[in-house]
């Protein structure tokens, strides 16, 4: 699929556009960030690691009935995928208390969430992506009641999922983000999921799996989202 154009260019990722309105070309880059950006590093074969990740569970979640932009991958770094609308909302899960959860409610690391805790963030680096409701959500604008509903349905849908997949890699799945977008008038999984964007501590040893391992500085991310990928059976 030959790219036309750059739609976007992220932190760690590269929205380019194609000669079909309808799909696009993400690219993974190895650019790591922390800190709304204030710290960025390259790790080699990152953007690698993550695309074959994402890759992986997104055709596991399109084999649970799940809907995502997913197409098929077209390289070490690139996979095609739909073109949606994006909602300007991140989706939040949180099985276990972590990071701003625990920063914000002075709750213990760790602690199991039963039920988990959704929650809404807006996207908006300038205002450091705050904490928003459905309300603010529905009165803005940036996305409908049933559209608030959907993602918020799919979002415990791939939790049910994940949890399992992760759990028979004797893995925790702690937290994670997720971003939808509209298609055909469908609201569909959008953007990825790598240990970029979520939490995954080893169930033996509570060991970090995930970014939170270059936020803390306790090295070998790259080699840990492999052993990640490689428990849940991705091939590297």
């Amino acid at each position: 699929m030959e790219k036309t154009g750059v739609l976007y260019a992220g932190k760690a990722k590269t929205v380019h556009t194609t000669a079909d309105r309808d799909l696009m070309v993400l690219e993974f880059r190895n650019d790591t960030s922390a800190f709304d950006g204030e710290r960025i590093e390259q790790l080699a074969n990152k953007g690698r690691v993550n695309n074959l990740f994402n890759a992986f569970v997104m055709q596991k979640l399109q084999g649970a009935g799940i809907e995502t932009h997913f197409v098929k991958t077209l390289s070490d770094h690139e996979s095609l995928v739909r073109n949606l609308k994006m909602l300007p909302v991140e989706c939040v899960v949180r099985n276990r208390a972590a990071g701003s959860l625990v920063r914000r409610l002075g709750v213990e690391e760790g602690q199991e969430l039963n039920p988990p805790i959704f929650e809404f963030f807006l996207k908006n680096d300038a205002l450091h992506d705050p904490m928003v409701n459905d309300f603010h959500i529905e009165t803005f604008g940036w996305a409908s009641k049933d559209q608030i509903a959907q993602m918020k349905d799919l979002t415990f849908k791939v939790n049910e999922v994940l949890k399992s997949l992760f759990g028979q890699g004797d893995l925790i799945l702690v937290d994670y983000k997720l971003e939808f977008g509209v298609f055909d008038g469908r609201v569909i999984l959008g953007d990825e999921f790598s240990p970029d964007g979520c939490r995954l501590w080893d169930a033996k040893t509570m060991e970090k799996m995930d970014k939170d391992r270059f936020r803390q500085g306790l090295g070998n991310v790259v080699e840990s989202y492999m052993e990640v990928g490689r428990r849940i059976g991705v091939e590297f």
